[in-house]
């Protein structure tokens, strides 16, 4: 069953409830009420008896009739006897006598009503002690169908209005719901459209995503699109990502193989080269693994969720400085922390942290002249909640051309074509940056490249 048609079926069927439980309560009342009318309607007529049987006495006395007093009267529709005293049990025109009746002709038991049977018809019969004394009783009686036939209209009318209402709500509720439900109907002719074609550029139509589109279908229309433009840009970035990584891998795989198919040749041993393209084996298998690891590190720092601590900046660059200056004994090395530690916390995962700064500092190393010197400043702003970790060096600097593209994948500039490297080492700092909360630029230096890691500070108490 189609949602729109469960849709038509449950407002159906809540109206249905509705209306049969305004049925359930109106028909019960509207019963009583008929049945309390006619029962006071008789004991009315029983109260003016007695004026009533003077003036009919009078009248067959008047017109020397010999109308029987015990006889049945009918009344515009209500019947009247009157069982004069004494008053014994048996037969009667209208109902027999019973010893109820004898009780309360003898004042012995209050009036009471019941239903007989008369001529056919029933009726609802009102027995009492007439003029209140005398041991004469009245009777009044009413047809039962002056309260059944009102009934029974009533419950053709409640069946037609159940049945009806119900219809009608169903109905309308399919209307309705095919109206609030073409947007979804929209959405998944997109999600359709794109399973079968692949195309990831599909959006919703501007009727939902835009400001007239303020409901929960529009914020649904809005995600869906959100979530497309994100599985795009991540699946373009991908693609992107294998075409370049093949790319770098094809130089040292295609050197690689060429210095082994030398070596594979008969004398290629003997070869006085032989050394020589065992230490270019050795070294283009050495770049392979380095790009091998850069891309499973841009991968890896790549993931929304890190493994996330209180770290101190300052102490892990000193230890990245530290490891650099051992690695690098030709440059100077140094690194400028604040005075108190507490203004150095953060909430990163250290060893994301530390990979993102050594590539930094790496970084500045390659480019630094021999004696050259790498700085590395730590510097916490409270004020804007933030902590940045700047490293220059006193290398050729960054061209303004190149400025732009330095955090890319795989880019390389011109000047870095002839040194070791595979591009991805910035890539990954801006990667865990980003991971972080953070952001890494470059900045505009008179002397060599300038290179910033901004993080989100942690302050006591937060």
């Amino acid at each position: 069953m189609s949602l729109r048609n469960r849709v038509a079926l449950a407002g159906g069927l809540v109206v249905l409830a509705a209306l049969l439980l305004a049925s359930l309560v109106l028909y019960p009342t509207a019963d009583r009420d008929l049945h309390d009318q006619l029962d006071s309607s008789l004991v009315s007529t029983a109260s003016t008896s007695p004026q009533f049987s003077k003036a009919l006495k009078q009248k067959i006395a008047d017109s020397g009739g010999s109308l029987p007093f015990t006889s049945v009267l009918d009344i515009g529709g209500t019947l009247v006897q009157f069982l004069p005293a004494p008053v014994a049990a048996g037969k009667a025109e209208l109902a027999g006598v019973s010893d109820r009746d004898v009780e309360v002709a003898a004042g012995n038991s209050p009036a009471y009503f019941s239903t007989v049977d008369y001529q056919g018809s029933s009726y609802r019969l009102y027995t009492s002690l007439f003029d209140g004394h005398g041991g004469t009783l009245v009777r009044v009686a009413r047809p039962l169908s002056d309260t059944t036939a009102p009934l029974r209209r009533l419950q053709l009318l409640l069946v037609a209005l159940v049945t009806g209402g119900a219809l009608t709500a169903a109905f309308a509720a399919r209307l309705l719901a095919g109206r609030l439900l073409r947007p979804v109907s929209r959405l998944t002719e997109t999600v359709e459209h794109v399973t079968v074609t692949q195309d990831l550029t599909a959006r919703m139509d501007d009727a939902l995503t835009g400001a007239g589109g303020r409901d929960e279908i529009g914020r649904l229309a809005r995600s869906f699109s959100a979530m497309m433009g994100s599985l795009n840009g991540s699946v373009s970035a991908q693609r992107q990502l294998v075409a370049d990584a093949s790319h770098e891998l094809r130089t040292p795989l295609t050197s690689l193989t060429t210095n082994l198919e030398l070596l594979a040749e008969p004398d290629g041993l003997a070869d006085p080269q032989a050394p020589e393209l065992v230490r270019a084996a050795l070294e283009q298998s050495g770049e392979l693994k380095r790009l091998v690891n850069d891309l499973v590190d841009l991968a890896r720092y790549g993931q929304t969720e890190t493994h996330a601590e209180e770290v101190r900046l300052d102490l892990l660059a000193q230890e990245v400085v530290d490891r650099a200056a051992r690695r690098n004994p030709g440059l100077r090395l140094a690194a400028r922390l604040p005075d108190d530690p507490e203004s150095c916390l953060v909430l990163a995962d250290a060893e994301a942290l530390a990979r993102a700064l050594s590539n930094l500092v790496d970084n500045a190393a390659k480019w630094s002249p021999d004696a050259g010197a790498v700085h590395v400043t730590v510097d916490p702003a409270p004020e804007e909640r933030l902590i940045r970790c700047t490293v220059t060096d006193e290398g050729p600097g960054i061209a303004d051309t190149d400025q732009p593209f330095v955090f890319d994948r795989f880019y390389r500039a011109t000047a870095a074509r002839s040194k070791p490297g595979s591009g991805l080492g910035l890539s990954i700092v801006r990667q865990i940056a980003e991971t972080h909360g953070g952001t890494v630029i470059a900045l505009p230096s008179k002397r060599g490249a300038r290179l910033e890691l901004t993080l989100p500070l942690l302050l006591p108490g937060s």
